[in-house]
């Protein structure tokens, strides 16, 4: 297969959705994953190819070490190639520390720091191969600066931006570039309860650019990222906050 090959993780939706298609666009087959809402998964591809690309859906969940394996064995066995990971697959279990049950930080961490771990192994036996192997980490403003009442997904979204500067360094000499993308607060599925009503007039105080993003900025950085001008970049950490964070 000629086209680069990128699978996108929690690309059924969101900040994944506008990734995937974005990819599309210029050109990557991309293999949008997803875990349970298979109807969102296939509207994304359908966006893809609607802009002109092409892709295939992969349902698998991140936190599940063995189907990861096997779901990216695949992918390297139909299509002989794997160039580009993004993992974007998240959950957020909102709580006071006094209040996070231990389960829901467990299953937090499983998925958004755990998935990506496990990600990033079963696809570095082709991301080697690759002439120009790309590994980006979606993390978060909150990963950076830490927010009240979100504990386990800081610690997950911190735990991403260490797995990214450590791979950068071992993937280095084979020309695999890994780096992180942190957003701020983007108008998504996932935000909505914190960017509604008083809390987005708070917000919007907070952020010098005055406005929410849109899950197609962090596109857009992601899109930069994955291409050949940022060939020399590697283990850095990209902001996409309107400020919010500097």
């Amino acid at each position: 297969m000629d086209k680069r090959v990128a699978l996108v993780t929690g690309g059924s939706r969101g900040i994944g959705r506008a990734i995937a298609i974005a990819l599309g666009q210029d050109g990557l087959f991309v293999v949008v994953n997803y875990t349970s809402n298979e109807g969102a998964a296939a509207e994304t591809l359908a966006k893809i190819k609607e802009a002109g690309g092409d892709g295939a859906l992969a349902r698998f969940d991140v936190a599940d070490a063995a189907a990861v394996d096997a779901a990216v064995k695949q992918i390297g066995t139909e299509h002989g190639r794997l160039d580009v990971l993004v993992n974007n697959a998240g959950i957020a279990i909102d709580g006071l520390l006094m209040r996070t049950k231990k389960e829901d930080w467990q299953r937090t961490l499983d998925v958004n720091l755990s998935g990506a771990f496990h990600c990033c192994k079963a696809a570095s036996r082709y991301l080697l191969k690759a002439k120009d192997g790309r590994i980006i980490n979606i993390s978060s403003v909150v990963g950076e600066q830490g927010n009240a009442g979100q504990v386990s997904y800081a610690a997950a979204k911190a735990g991403l931006i260490g797995i990214t500067r450590t791979l950068a360094r071992e993937l280095a000499s084979r020309a695999v570039t890994v780096n992180c993308v942190a957003p701020g607060f983007i108008e998504t599925d996932m935000t909505a309860a914190h960017v509604q009503g008083d809390n987005r007039e708070a917000l919007l105080k907070q952020i010098p650019l005055g406005r929410i993003g849109a899950a197609e900025d962090v596109a857009e950085a992601v899109r930069f990222l994955v291409s050949p001008k940022a060939s020399y970049i590697t283990g850095q950490v990209v902001r996409v906050n309107g400020g919010l964070l500097m």
